[in-house]
């Protein structure tokens, strides 16, 4: 079955995303925005559970395949009735195919083989591929110019991607991966990409600071881009990327050798965040 006939629509996947950073921040948008918001969330989230379920590798990448497809009825006219409201994002802010391509491209990178501790490289493009890809489509929405759209895009995407790589050690060593970079593994003295063993390794700690390095110099960089920026363009990235600060703060404050507890943001600080820049 093609996942477009089984993809939610955006209005089926507000309850899923409700309470969850990103919704808070589509929240603050204008309604079109947000209703084109919820469709690249919707497909996003479609591809993704393709990624992390356990079904057998050819027919999970037969199915991104299909939704290769699909994404191409998109650009000729002929989208099938549940992704109409995708079809209407795309032609309204001019989506690129590329970008949702991308993102294929990088659920397909945890499909075909468990990623465990790629190189710097390929991180970098795995980043690229499932961050970025999706922030330069939600920058068009946004109605940010190009360049800087695209640049916040590129390093506002890998600072969030980055701080999920660190939020969600545990839950990736269950399904078999570990996006730690080899590099930073070797430069802690850990030899093993096992994502078991380098998470039951004191010096994980070592390893996973280098990350948190990277993803704060990724977050100035944004932080930059978005002060040149229109203030209500950039409200939902700004309220995004203070929430993943706010985390990744969090991370560093709880430390990342085991037992990692689970680092959440109260309700109430988020309420206060999607306030604050509700109003900017």
């Amino acid at each position: 079955m093609s996942p477009a006939t089984t993809a939610p629509s955006a209005s089926a996947t507000v309850p899923r995303a409700a309470g969850s950073s990103f919704y808070a921040a589509m929240r603050i948008l204008p309604p079109q925005q947000r209703d084109a918001m919820f469709e690249i969330y919707s497909f996003c989230r479609a591809v993704d559970d393709i990624a992390d379920s356990s079904g057998p590798r050819p027919e999970r990448v037969a199915q991104l395949q299909t939704w290769r497809r699909d994404i191409a009825t998109l650009y000729d006219g002929t989208p099938a009735p549940a992704l109409e409201g995708l079809a209407r994002a795309v032609k309204t802010f001019g989506l690129r195919r590329e970008d949702f391509l991308a993102v294929i491209d990088g659920m397909e990178m945890d499909v075909v083989a468990d990623i465990r501790a790629p190189d710097y490289p390929t991180l970098e493009l795995y980043c690229d591929r499932v961050a970025c890809a999706v922030g330069r489509l939600s920058v068009k929405v946004f109605g940010l110019p190009e360049d800087s759209g695209r640049a916040l895009a590129d390093q506002l995407g890998r600072a969030l991607q980055l701080t999920n790589i660190l939020r969600d050690l545990d839950e990736d060593a269950e399904l078999g991966r570990l996006y730690l970079p080899a590099e930073a593994l070797r430069e802690a003295g850990i030899s093993s990409t096992d994502p078991t063993t380098v998470l039951a390794e004191p010096r994980i700690e070592w390893a996973c600071y280098a990350i948190v390095d990277r993803a704060r110099a990724h977050f100035t960089k944004a932080d930059k881009i978005m002060a040149r920026c229109p203030p209500r363009a950039v409200r939902a990235p700004r309220l995004m990327g203070a929430v993943y600060k706010a985390i990744l703060a969090r991370l560093v404050a709880r430390g990342f050798g085991s037992p990692r507890a689970p680092v959440r943001i109260p309700k109430a600080l988020l309420v206060w965040m999607l306030l604050r820049h509700a109003i900017a």
